[in-house]
């Protein structure tokens, strides 16, 4: 069968080489030409035989829209585009209903697998009409992984299934990631522990978490069993995004996922907001001396360097003892001065007062009898 591929990126690339391993012709382009098959997309399109069948491999949003539309002007009515990048299934819903009154198919494939694809296969999640799906089966069957078709492809609905499909599976690798991620942090920490890499490969046979996540974060640990050099920072393809939203909108409880989601974005903080006010709020409530940043980086260096002594941070508190007594000495006048919250009255209500001083009195009388809860008998 013939293809038109656009887009020979790390995917795309290898893509192309699987199908023509298995005997497909494939044309592809891209703006690189010395990976390109075809001067301009235009030509590209020549070169396939109608009724073509054109597969996008761009990243997702603009440059897919606008490849579409460009594809639009250029194909014929019995020609099929599927999408095979990460786009949102609501551009899906889109594009096919831009391209239907042309006659031209649309089907929208979520496809996973990484660079590891070319030779192990891509698992493919594909949405859309079923005579165009069928159309371009040849070509599904050839990127899949082999064995059983429903092991490594689904056709798992209307348009925009493979990509809603696709979207979920990666909001479920950002929990996975970071679940391992934990584990191994952990493990690092405890002292007793001496082979943080050999404890996760001893996982990869018989357990009940292995997967081919973790044997690539047993590869990773081989590389560099303790991350030398390796930024937190972490970016995100925006599907995770979309899966937290979807989970909002369809009243679906995500708490794994969308904790992962939110840990990527701490990542990318130099300095968190939400700490700097935690941190404010203490010395506000507690009167305890709230740090400078330089000495924060200071201390967190200390730890960083191996020394994980928790009596650090009271230390360097104590440290500033003396900027926060008078910090104590105002928390200590307003807790004086009683609740405030509502209307901000303290004595306003005498009489109530007195009833909520009678109201302890005989909860601390009834302490001292021991606990009732069950069956109501203290004793």
């Amino acid at each position: 069968m013939q293809l038109g591929l656009i887009g020979l990126g790390k995917m795309g690339g290898n893509m192309r080489e699987r199908l023509r391993r298995a005997g497909h012709e494939v044309v592809g382009y891209d703006r690189d030409q010395s990976i390109s098959d075809a001067r301009t997309l235009a030509a590209m399109v020549k070169k396939v035989d109608a009724p073509r069948t054109v597969w996008v491999m761009v990243p997702a949003g603009a440059p897919t829209r606008d490849t579409i539309a460009k594809l639009a002007d250029l194909m014929d009515k019995g020609d099929l585009i599927i999408d095979g990048g990460n786009s949102r299934f609501t551009d899906d819903v889109e594009h096919a209903a831009m391209l239907k009154p042309m006659g031209i198919g649309y089907v929208d494939c979520g496809v996973s697998g990484g660079v590891w694809g070319l030779e192990n296969g891509y698992g493919l999640m594909v949405g859309g009409d079923k005579k165009w799906v069928n159309l371009a089966m040849p070509i599904f069957d050839a990127l899949r992984p082999e064995g059983p078709r429903d092991e490594g492809f689904v056709h798992a609905g209307e348009v925009g299934a493979g990509h809603y499909t696709k979207m979920v599976h990666n909001g479920i690798e950002y929990g996975l990631m970071a679940a391992y991620a934990e584990g191994y942090e952990l493990l690092a920490k405890k002292d007793i522990i001496k082979d943080v890499p050999g404890s996760f490969k001893a996982w990869s046979r018989g357990t009940v978490v292995r997967s081919w996540l973790l044997d690539l974060a047993v590869t990773a640990l081989a590389t560099n069993p303790t991350l030398d050099g390796v930024s937190d920072y972490t970016v995100d393809s925006g599907e995770g995004k979309w899966t937290v939203e979807e989970a909002i909108a369809n009243d679906v409880p995500m708490p794994v996922i969308s904790a992962s989601l939110f840990a990527r974005f701490a990542s990318r903080q130099q300095i968190s907001p939400t700490m700097q006010m935690v941190a404010a709020l203490r010395g506000q409530f507690g009167g305890h001396p709230v740090m400078t940043i330089a000495e924060g980086d200071k201390l967190r260096s200390q730890v960083g360097a191996g020394d994980a002594d928790p009596s650090l941070g009271i230390k360097a508190e104590q440290k500033r003892a003396g900027s926060g007594k008078k910090a104590v000495a105002h928390g200590r006048k307003a807790a004086a001065a009683g609740p405030s919250s509502g209307t901000g009255a303290t004595t306003a209500h005498p009489e109530r007062e007195a009833t909520r001083r009678t109201g302890t009195q005989r909860g601390r009388k009834a302490a001292t009898a021991g606990p009732t809860s069950g069956s109501g008998t203290a004793t």
